[in-house]
């Protein structure tokens, strides 16, 4: 049996994940269509909590591919699809805050970006 179907098994038991399970994951609307994939997580220095995961959307095979970043509080688990569930459509997603492959989040200057993220999903916390 492969680890991420042992995972999938020991979910409920077991509510920590490792970043290398988590990276990769995929992330559905609640209609089942697949948005994206979790690319990377990022943890708040200060709290130690993940703050946001960074989700891959858009382009085709990785060419004009965007990355958003998602307040950790918009996913959920879903063991049967074994991926992220998050209540947001395309449109939604396609106007929300996002880089390209270019830039990099942990470069983001001040709270400026972090603060609009937070502002843009606040409805669907």
């Amino acid at each position: 049996m492969d680890t991420r179907a042992q995972d999938r098994i020991a979910g409920a038991a077991n509510p920590l994940v490792s970043s290398r399970r988590v990276e990769g994951t995929a992330v559905y609307n609640p209609k089942g269509e697949r948005l994206g994939a979790i690319e990377q997580v990022m943890i708040d220095k200060l709290t130690g909590q993940v703050a946001y995961a960074v989700m891959s959307f858009g382009g085709f095979l990785g060419i004009g591919e965007k990355y958003h970043p998602l307040p950790w509080a918009v996913l959920d688990y879903d063991p049967a699809k074994g991926g992220y569930v998050i209540d947001l459509d395309k449109k939604t997603l396609e106007g929300a805050p996002q880089y390209g492959a270019t830039s990099d989040p942990e470069g983001w200057p001040d709270t400026t970006w972090q603060e609009r993220v937070d502002r843009y999903y606040l409805p669907y916390l």
